[in-house]
């Protein structure tokens, strides 16, 4: 059987971080049954479809899902094993917040079946947690990450860098605390200005400033060489683990996998009947739930991907990691071979200005050509 991710998103946060364009909203209150009995009955749709595999990841995303009742993320789990089979080593991680109410349901959560928690820490001192409008302080982010540990065999946590007056002695002195508290595995994230957030107005309004390009390059570089000095190097451009302990959910995304999407706003990719789809469920909250309560799912798109599609979207996700794009995968997704697929003289240009890395296990960004890649894709794939 042929494996199988499945995501499911709960859409609601207690409040809108400025920095955030993830589909999450902030609503006065929401009946949770109803919720969860859309949930359970989307699942099983996709289930009827996805009939014989095997489930090899789960992830809870959002939003806020450690706001979801544990007893609702056990329903969900125990649909889940009742429709497909469960890989021996299945990975379910669910995202949390530190902040202390969140906090108690940690023991629960692990009781329902969550093996993996990722923790949204996001900075460890209160001035700059404050900035990131994040509803924890730096007590209770230390409380909740020790928490974590004793109730999950495996967790991670999230920080933000490149914030407004970080300097690389203090991005360093930062890291050296994180090291010291964290588990197997870190996600570390450059701030970007994302449009329609808060802080795109803010920033355009001047009220805040980012460091400047040769900051930002050498809080990544100071990023690269402490985690890898640690034993935790990246395996993808904002993530590192030790040798083992990578996101499998999220390995499933990079490697072009199949998965399947639940909840407002989640995408698929699945491939049916030797073709592969992209699916996209609808994204505003109300009108995902009236259209799974009518029809049994919140499908808002469903489009076959050409060859050439599958190509870019392969490239897009596997160059973000550090292994790149395996000749065998690029092969059996596409039906070719790299250097056969993309425009030669650009994809021989990039290899020649030292971003990109082609032999015979396959393609892959360098150091400098993952510091870039948005440029390098641009121009492979355009």
């Amino acid at each position: 059987m042929s494996g199988l991710a499945l995501y499911i998103h709960w859409p609601f946060c207690k409040s809108k971080c400025p920095y955030c364009d993830f589909n999450s909203h902030v609503r006065a209150g929401i009946d949770e049954a109803r919720w969860r009995d859309a949930l359970l009955r989307e699942l099983d749709q996709g289930a009827d479809e996805t009939r014989g595999r095997q489930l090899v990841s789960i992830f809870f995303g959002g939003g806020t899902p450690s706001l979801m009742a544990p007893a609702t993320v056990a329903a969900l789990l125990e649909r889940a094993a009742s429709r497909w089979q469960f890989a021996s080593d299945i990975e379910i991680t669910l995202e949390a917040n530190p902040n202390s109410v969140e906090a108690a349901r940690f023991r629960d959560l692990a009781a329902a079946g969550v093996n993996r928690l990722s923790l949204g820490v996001q900075a460890l001192d209160n001035a700059s947690l404050k900035f990131l409008g994040r509803g924890h302080n730096r007590d209770e982010a230390l409380t909740a990450i020790e928490l974590a540990r004793a109730h999950f065999p495996r967790f991670s946590f999230d920080l933000i860098y490149a914030r407004p007056g970080q300097t690389p002695a203090l991005w360093q002195a930062e890291l050296r605390e994180a090291l010291s508290r964290a588990g197997d595995h870190l996600s570390v994230y450059q701030l970007t200005i994302e449009q329609g957030t808060a802080f795109a107005t803010a920033h355009a309004r001047g009220d805040f400033v980012l460091p400047d390009d040769e900051t930002q390059g050498a809080l990544y570089e100071a990023t690269q060489d402490m985690l890898g000095t640690a034993g935790l190097p990246a395996y993808e451009i904002s993530n590192h683990a030790r040798m083992g302990q990578e996101s499998r959910h999220n390995l499933a995304y990079w490697r072009y996998r199949d998965y399947l999407g639940v909840g407002p706003g989640a995408h698929g990719r699945l491939t049916l009947g030797g073709v592969k789809y992209a699916n996209a469920n609808h994204r505003a909250p109300e009108t995902w739930l009236a259209t799974v309560e009518r029809d049994g799912h919140g499908t808002a798109t469903r489009t076959a991907l050409t060859a050439p599609e599958r190509r870019d979207e392969m490239a897009m996700m596997g160059l973000r990691l550090t292994s790149g794009l395996a000749r065998g995968d690029f092969r059996d997704e596409s039906g070719g071979e790299i250097e056969d697929s993309f425009d030669r003289v650009r994809l021989d240009a990039l290899i020649a200005a030292g971003f990109l890395e082609l032999d015979d296990a396959g393609l892959r960004a360098t150091p400098s050509g993952r510091q870039r890649l948005n440029a390098v894709l641009d121009r492979l794939l355009n």
